[in-house]
């Protein structure tokens, strides 16, 4: 199965390390010990303490990558995750509701990021709830992430005095969260990101070996390669460990935005075991041969939580007496690939040492450059995103955007199901 595909892989990675690969423009995340300067560094870390001092909360204001990739790290490593709290990854006036009244009272501080300044979604967001710093904190309290030379939000903070962080410009969203795009949230959310950035760093050096043999991240490009040449149409990456709900997302967003072109590739998808097990679980283990699965299991370090004995053993459970939770919750995976095979869905595992900064930035790089490799082993440019376009399109048409006409929608409105 991976001896099949070494030339497709040597070639692959020698056109992504050369920078003859489609896309090669957005290459600037392979040297993580690199996309932010030690100066940069120091400034970002200093600033993030900064308004950790003077604040009871950071709000993230961006979508896709300008947000997903720091919340997977903070929902997975931070002690105190509710610190950070999210706006412009959806419209809802609800929502948004529901954060003013949460934050009402409290200091915020706000990282709004946006390359242009002119995505729907996060500018709406920041016109919204800008206000919940305050005028007068606006200028200590604001961090614009945003391009370099150009865009509204650029204008704004320049004309406001904010605080800025550059977005590379060889550094797409979904691949920037090890960039200042990522690191500042992680950073105000008391993650060690210096700890990310090393561990990112041990795992470049290891995947350097173009040998899929020896490189953990070309030898899963080539498995899930192979698994969609069998016929399957979707990999599901699965956890036991609910902290990595966002690394899910995260996960998604780079292969689906990443390998979804020209109608191909597996779909990704993920679910949260146990939970899943009692929803997802019955049609994966019967239903549409369909899915290929990836575990991703943290291996040790979670805390000790012992199963204590109860007398009456009213609920059958003194078999596990003693036992810790953390055994029964691996014993569960165990038992979930073996029947999974058994029903006929192939599955893998990425083995994680521990859930701390270090390890979770080497995942993070190993899942990029799989990404990246499996992308051009397919035949499509990993680094561009166009489908994604024709949703704004359409949108600025119908919301009357200056510069866009009204089309002619085939079928016209869409048919809707009405519940009164």
């Amino acid at each position: 199965m991976i001896g099949q595909r070494n030339d497709a892989l040597r070639t692959a990675d020698e056109r992504l390390r050369s920078g003859t690969c489609p896309g090669c423009d957005f290459t600037g995340w392979l040297n993580p010990d690199q996309i932010v300067s030690k100066e940069e560094m120091a400034r970002l870390k200093s600033t993030a303490q900064r308004l950790r001092d003077q604040t009871d909360v950071l709000l993230v204001i961006g979508i896709g990558g300008s947000y997903l990739g720091a919340r997977a790290v903070i929902e997975a490593l931070s002690d105190d995750p509710a610190r950070v709290v999210y706006a412009g990854q959806n419209i809802s006036a609800h929502y948004m509701r529901r954060l003013r009244a949460e934050l009402a009272g409290k200091r915020v501080a706000i990282n709004v990021i946006s390359k242009s300044g002119a995505t729907t979604e996060p500018a709406i967001a920041f016109r919204v709830l800008k206000d919940l710093v305050g005028e007068v904190c606006a200028k200590d309290r604001i961090v614009a992430t945003t391009d370099a030379n150009k865009g509204a939000l650029l204008d704004l903070a320049n004309k406001e005095s904010y605080a800025k962080f550059v977005v590379r410009g060889d550094v797409g969203g979904r691949y920037s969260v090890l960039s200042v795009v990522g690191l500042l949230p992680i950073a105000y959310a008391g993650v060690d990101v210096d700890a990310l950035v090393s561990g990112a760093k041990l795992c470049a050096d290891l995947c350097a070996n173009s040998n899929p043999l020896e490189n953990p991240a070309y030898f899963y490009a080539c498995a899930r390669n192979a698994l969609y040449d069998q016929g399957l149409s979707i990999e599901l990456l699965a956890s036991f460990e609910p902290r990595l709900h966002f690394f899910a997302e995260w996960w998604k967003q780079l292969f689906g935005e990443s390998e979804g072109k020209e109608h191909m590739a597996l779909y990704p998808a993920s679910v949260d075991f146990t939970t899943d097990l009692h929803s997802m679980g019955q049609y994966i283990q019967e239903g549409r041969r369909i899915l290929a699965e990836t575990f991703l299991i943290v291996k040790e370090g979670e805390p000790s939580l012992t199963i204590p004995d109860d007398p009456d053993d009213a609920d059958g459970l003194n078999y596990l007496a003693g036992s810790e939770v953390s055994y029964v919750n691996h014993q569960a995976y165990a038992a979930t690939a073996q029947a999974h095979r058994e029903g006929g869905v192939p599955n893998m595992t990425v083995l994680v040492d521990r859930l701390d900064a270090r390890c979770l930035g080497a995942l993070i790089y190993f899942f990029e450059i799989a990404c990246a490799v499996s992308g051009l082993m397919l035949g499509v440019n990993p680094f561009s995103q166009p489908g994604v376009e024709a949703y704004k399109k359409h949108m600025f048409e119908i919301l009357d955007k200056p510069g866009f006409t009204e089309p002619e929608r085939e079928g016209g409105v869409p048919d809707y199901v009405a519940f009164r």
